[in-house]
């Protein structure tokens, strides 16, 4: 093929994404519905990135990866090559080339998005990663000097695991905390299987570990661990948290039985499928129960997908405002449809009914209404227009907010009216807080957010610890 025709690759080459798992297979199982590409599949999409001058892509992307340059490399079939160059960026890129939403990040700035159709960015990226593991590419530590100096990681979540492998790979020894059984944090306990199966992060842990990292499970700090022997016996302290606290809709009924939050809802069944129990998270199965979930972001989406493949009578997802305002990814909304989740959208839940269990949804109708005291764009519930949507069990998606350890007061970490870890603002190094040796990044500082921006700030917070250890 003459260069100026593989340069216009994607005149003649349409978008072309993984093939996915049957419909009657996606609802009985929890496996990953999309398919791996093919090593000529993956090359040809590639070959669709047209290398513009000033990638938007990459800018989009949280953690900035050289998408362009490792698409060429997958063209040309050097997958070690792309897999080095991935992971200097990222932490985890086989994760994030699952669970990102990459049409609202990377694809939707892709410059043939709106003609053509974006180059397949996500799916190449889990090729990438996936292919080049199979091959037996592990990261090379052969050149790394010890420093001497330990850092104490407290969370294994992508924020804890993204910090750990800066540091380790600047001869800083990590060892991270995690009151869980496994690493990942809500990547393993959070996020479904039909999106990220545990094998991907039991890997993932493998390698850390080859690399040096030390991962002390089961132990949660302030309960089986002092924090006062973390600050005494590391040279520094880095706090990857998260955010487990539910938002509540605040609406009559959301104490009555058959009300869950979404978080112990998933939890309890990543549990479930890890074939583990755990004391905070007993089982919710939803099996022939007619199941309503309210919200739009990607973690209703989750409770959609995961009541469908626990043989949920029906499933019905109610949305305050219309479909293009859903914060979830496109791809996600389409796959839940497709896996037999009615929507209702422009709906308000104004109340749970029932005696002591739930037994129906009173929603009303909604406008929207310009301007207003702050001048976005408000919801006005229609007059006359409550309905009953009948329900055995109620899956509340509003998403997550901080939940700040008791023990925070105690060392003088200071927290916004929020609950947030103030974190670098106004510090001498990024991402550290009030006390001097303790640093904080991911969503227990920015707020509850996407996994790739998690991996980003652990990214950088382990550059602050760097400057402060004095590297």
């Amino acid at each position: 093929m003459d260069r100026r025709r593989q340069h216009f690759r994607y005149v003649d080459l349409s978008r072309n994404d993984p093939g996915k798992k049957p419909d009657a297979t996606r609802k009985a199982e929890f496996i990953e519905i999309y398919d791996l590409y093919e090593e000529k599949q993956a090359g040809l999409q590639a070959e669709r990135c047209i290398d513009c001058g000033n990638p938007y892509c990459e800018w989009h992307c949280p953690v900035h990866n050289y998408i362009p340059n490792w698409l060429k490399m997958v063209a040309e079939n050097k997958i070690i090559e792309a897999a080095e160059l991935c992971h200097q960026t990222n932490s985890l890129p086989e994760v994030c080339g699952r669970v990102c939403p990459q049409d609202r990040l990377c694809e939707d700035a892709c410059t043939l998005n709106e003609d053509f159709g974006a180059v397949t960015i996500g799916a190449i990226e889990k090729f990438i990663t996936d292919t080049a593991f199979d091959r037996g590419w592990r990261p090379d530590i052969t050149g790394i000097v010890s420093t001497g100096k330990k850092v104490a990681v407290v969370g294994a979540g992508p924020a804890g695991l993204s910090c750990a492998d800066v540091l380790v790979r600047n001869g800083v020894k990590p060892v991270v905390y995690d009151r869980y059984p496994e690493i990942g944090g809500l990547l393993t306990f959070g996020i479904p299987p039909f999106k990220l199966e545990k094998s991907v992060m039991h890997r993932r842990r493998a390698i850390f570990e080859s690399m040096g990292i030390e991962f002390r499970l089961n132990q949660e700090v302030g309960r089986e661990v002092r924090f006062e022997d973390l600050i005494e016996k590391f040279d520094a302290v880095f706090l990857g948290m998260g955010t487990y606290g539910s938002v509540k809709g605040n609406m009559p009924g959301e104490q009555l039985g058959g009300v869950h939050q979404a978080l112990s809802y998933l939890v309890a069944n990543a549990f479930e499928t890890l074939g583990e129990q755990h004391r905070n998270w007993p089982e919710i199965n939803l099996q022939g129960q007619r199941v309503v979930v309210l919200g739009g972001g990607d973690t209703a989406m989750d409770c959609n997908r995961t009541a469908i493949r626990q043989g949920a009578r029906s499933v019905t997802c109610i949305y305050r405002r219309d479909e293009e305002s859903m914060p979830g990814s496109r791809r996600e909304i389409a796959n839940a449809r497709e896996e037999g989740v009615r929507f209702l959208f422009n709906r308000q839940p104004l109340q749970i009914d029932g005696i002591d269990q739930v037994e129906k949804v009173l929603v009303a109708g909604t406008l929207p209404v310009e301007g207003g005291a702050t001048g976005r764009q408000t919801l006005e519930v229609v007059a006359g227009s409550a309905q009953d949507i009948r329900a055995d069990a109620v899956l509340v998606a509003f998403g997550f907010q901080p939940s700040p350890a008791d023990w925070f007061c105690d060392y003088g970490i200071e927290m916004d009216a929020r609950g947030r870890v103030l974190a670098g603002s106004d510090k001498q190094f990024p991402f550290q807080t009030s006390h001097h040796q303790v640093f904080a990044a991911g969503d227990m500082v920015r707020g509850s957010d996407l996994v790739v921006t998690a991996i980003a700030d652990g990214r950088a917070a382990a550059l602050g610890i760097l400057g402060y250890l004095g590297f």
